[in-house]
């Protein structure tokens, strides 16, 4: 099977670090490791690469995310917007392990001040399978990015912290007494992103109602975190809203987040498509691939 393999695709984030053994665009094996860049210092990254790619030869690996920040294996400059989509890299220095490693660079936006690494890749990869799309790419997370795309170009884009935001909420507030479970209710989200995006003093007004609600008439966790997740969600499609207004958007996310995002999009009258995030990062680090070999 190593036989087969002829490069190694790399989403080196924060907490995790993923990997694919790859022969041209098709999978070999996944791997996985909790071995982040928040827990390695830059001198550790090597030695975690060749022990979490024990017994895949020494081919090139081209690797995003986190890995190329400033706290990183080395640093990976921000190309600056309006850019093209095309990803840009930089070589880790002297081959290690006997293999060439290069970091895909990543995006920053002057002013408004923004900044996103990891998902310039997706957005590449997305036109790597759809050459001429022109729209926004909307990439829910932890701080989710609405990115406007043009001419294969990256024009500008915007970061709102709603996903962080919600996991301080439920997991370290007072609500978390209160959103036990995963399940979220459709109807209450649906209701809460329309209350959140024409009265967002009312969604702020009603967070501690969430808590209330629970030890006085037993409010049901399900509906509690419907009305949470819709509150953040609408008010960030408020401050999104010069992103999505009449265009044409894309999701690339984990499905149950894209799926809130593509029924609060709809509810606004705008259809969105769905991309996962590792057909998206392939096809992103695989045209960084093709990149490489010519150079």
């Amino acid at each position: 099977m190593t036989a087969e393999i002829d490069w190694i695709a790399a989403d080196w984030g924060t907490t995790n670090l993923r990997l694919w053994a790859m022969s041209g665009r098709d999978v070999i094996e996944r791997r996985s490791s909790d071995q982040g860049m928040g827990v390695l210092g830059p001198d550790e990254f090597a030695a975690v690469l060749e022990q979490a790619t024990t017994g895949w030869p020494a081919v090139p690996v081209i690797a995003s995310g986190m890995v190329g920040s400033r706290q990183g294996w080395i640093e990976a400059p921000y190309a600056a917007v309006p850019c093209p989509a095309t990803p840009q890299m930089v070589a880790v220095p002297d081959d290690p392990g006997g293999r060439p490693v290069r970091i895909i660079c990543g995006i920053r936006q002057d002013n408004p001040a923004d900044v996103m690494r990891g998902e310039e890749t997706q957005i590449a990869g997305l036109l790597s399978l759809s050459p001429d799309f022109d729209g926004i790419v909307c990439l829910p997370g932890t701080h989710t990015k609405w990115v406007r795309v043009s001419a294969k170009e990256i024009c500008n884009f915007k970061s709102l912290m709603t996903g962080e935001l919600f996991a301080l909420i439920a997991g370290q507030s007072v609500l978390r007494h209160s959103l036990s479970g995963q399940e979220c209710d459709q109807d209450a989200f649906l209701g809460a992103v329309s209350d959140a995006m024409a009265r967002p003093e009312r969604g702020y007004g009603g967070l501690f109602q969430l808590r209330a609600e629970a030890l006085l008439t037993g409010l049901d966790p399900a509906v509690a975190r419907g009305r949470l997740s819709g509150t953040l969600i609408g008010w960030e499609m408020a401050a999104a809203k010069p992103w999505w207004l009449g265009c044409e958007v894309t999701i690339i996310g984990a499905p149950a987040l894209s799926s809130l995002y593509e029924q609060a999009l709809k509810a606004q009258g705008v259809p969105a498509a769905l991309m996962s995030v590792e057909d998206a990062t392939l096809a992103g680090l695989y045209a960084a691939y093709q990149q490489f070999k010519s150079s």
